[in-house]
C-alpha cells in the first residue's frame, strides 16, 4: 500500500482535494472503545459504548473518509473488535457476553453465541481461520473453533478481567493478560492451561511479542512495562517504569519499539532493550485513550479515546530510529520529545529530534 505524499506547500488548484500526512480524525456519536485497522486494506472498525459496532474506509485525501456501514446487533458496550487473519470477517465481542462474526464486506451477522461466557466479554483474538480466543470480566478465558461450533478449551485461572491476550506466530502459545497483575499462559494445540506469572504490581492492561517473538512485554495500570523472557513466564526478567500515570493499551510498531496510550492522553512510543522512551507520537489532549490499532505495514497508528475521535498518527519514521545504549545526559521531567508533526510541541521537522546532535556539541 503507497504511503500517503507528504502535504505540499503550494496552493493547490481550486477544488483539487488537499492530500494530507495522515486520514483526518472520525468522529463518533459515542467513545469508541475498541478500534481494529484491517490487515491488508485502509478499513477502520470500531465497536462503541452503545454497542454499536462500524466499518469506516480512511484515506489521507481531505474528504474522503467513508463511513461504510454500521451494524446494531450487540445490546450492550461493544468491548472489543478483531479482523479475521485474511481480513474477510470482523469478530466482536460486548459487555451482553455475546461474541458476533460478521462479514467485513457488507457488516453481515454470520455467526454469533449469544450467551458465550457467564460474565461480560472483554477481548477478542483470532488465532488462525477456525481457532479464537476469547476472556472475560471474571478471568475465565475461552478458545473457541468455528468447524465445531464451540469452546474447545475453557478455563478460569486468572482471578480479575482478562484485559489482553495474544498468540506466539505459530497460533501454539495463548498468553493472557489479566487485572489481578498475571501473565497467564495456554496451550491452543494441546488445549491446555501451562501457568500463570507471579502477579506484578497493579492491573496487567496489555500483552505484545517483541523481539521476534523472544519478548513479552505488558503493560501495567502503574505505568510499568513488564517483560518476560519467551520461555521464562514465571517471573518478570526485567522492568520499566514510565512517567506516565498508567498504561492502558500498548501495540508493538516494531520490533522494539511499542506505542502505548495512557490515561493523560498522550501516546509515548518507547523502545524495549534498551528502555527509553523515545517520545510523543501524538494526543488526545487530556482523554484517556482507550485502545491503540496499527495498519498494514506499521506506518500508521490509529488511536481511540474519550474525546469521541479516532485519531490518526503517521509513526512510519519510528522503523528507522536506532536507540542505543548511550544514554546523552538529559534533564529529568522536561517535555516528551515529539515524534511526528500533529504531536504538541514540534515545530520543527519530523527527523530534527531524532539525530543527534553534534552541531550542539561543535557549538
Amino acid at each position: 500500500r503507497p504511503r500517503c505524499p507528504q502535504d505540499s506547500s503550494e496552493e493547490p488548484a481550486a477544488r483539487e482535494p488537499r492530500l494530507r500526512d495522515t486520514p483526518e480524525d472520525i468522529c463518533f456519536e459515542a467513545t469508541a472503545n475498541a478500534i481494529a485497522l484491517h490487515p491488508e486494506r485502509p478499513l477502520l472498525a470500531a465497536g462503541d459504548v452503545d454497542g454499536d459496532v462500524y466499518l469506516y474506509s480512511y484515506s489521507c485525501t481531505e474528504g474522503e473518509n467513508r463511513q461504510l456501514w454500521s451494524s446494531g446487533h450487540h445490546l450492550k458496550s461493544c468491548r472489543d473488535v478483531a479482523f479475521s487473519q485474511d481480513g474477510q470477517k470482523l469478530f466482536t465481542v460486548s459487555k451482553d457476553k455475546s461474541v458476533h462474526i460478521l462479514t467485513v464486506e457488507e457488516g453481515r451477522l454470520e455467526t454469533r453465541f449469544p450467551k458465550a461466557h457467564g460474565s461480560a466479554l472483554n477481548c477478542v483474538l483470532p488465532i488462525d481461520h477456525h481457532v479464537f480466543a476469547t476472556g472475560d470480566d471474571g478471568g475465565a478465558v475461552k478458545v473457541w473453533d468455528l468447524r465445531k461450533g464451540d469452546a474447545i478449551l475453557e478455563a478460569r485461572q486468572q482471578e480479575e478481567y482478562i484485559s489482553a491476550m495474544t498468540v506466539d506466530g505459530n497460533g501454539k502459545i495463548l498468553l493472557t493478560a489479566s487485572g489481578d497483575g498475571t501473565l497467564g499462559v495456554y496451550n491452543v494445540k494441546r488445549r491446555r492451561f501451562e501457568l500463570l506469572s507471579e502477579p506484578q504490581n497493579g492491573d496487567l492492561t496489555s500483552v505484545v511479542l517483541l523481539k521476534r517473538g523472544r519478548k513479552v512485554a505488558c503493560g501495567s495500570s502503574e505505568g510499568t512495562i513488564y517483560l518476560f523472557n519467551w520461555d521464562g513466564f514465571g517471573a518478570a526478567s526485567d522492568r520499566f517504569a514510565l512517567r506516565a500515570e498508567s498504561i492502558d493499551c500498548m501495540v508493538p510498531v516494531t520490533d522494539s519499539i511499542v506505542c502505548v496510550g495512557s490515561l493523560d492522553g498522550v501516546i509515548r512510543a518507547v523502545n524495549v532493550l534498551p528502555n527509553r522512551v523515545v517520545g510523543s507520537v501524538g494526543q488526545h489532549l487530556g482523554e484517556p485513550i482507550e485502545q491503540l490499532a496499527v495498519g498494514p505495514g506499521g506506518t500508521l497508528l490509529a488511536s481511540s479515546a474519550h474525546d469521541q475521535k479516532v485519531k490518526f498518527w503517521d509513526v512510519s519514521a519510528l522503523h528507522s530510529l536506532v536507540v542505543d545504549d548511550y544514554r546523552r545526559k538529559k534533564k529529568r521531567g522536561g517535555p516528551l520529545r515529539a515524534l511526528s508533526s500533529k504531536a504538541v510541541g514540534s515545530g520543527e521537522d519530523f527527523f530534527a529530534d531524532l539525530r543527534d546532535e553534534p552541531e550542539e556539541a561543535a557549538a
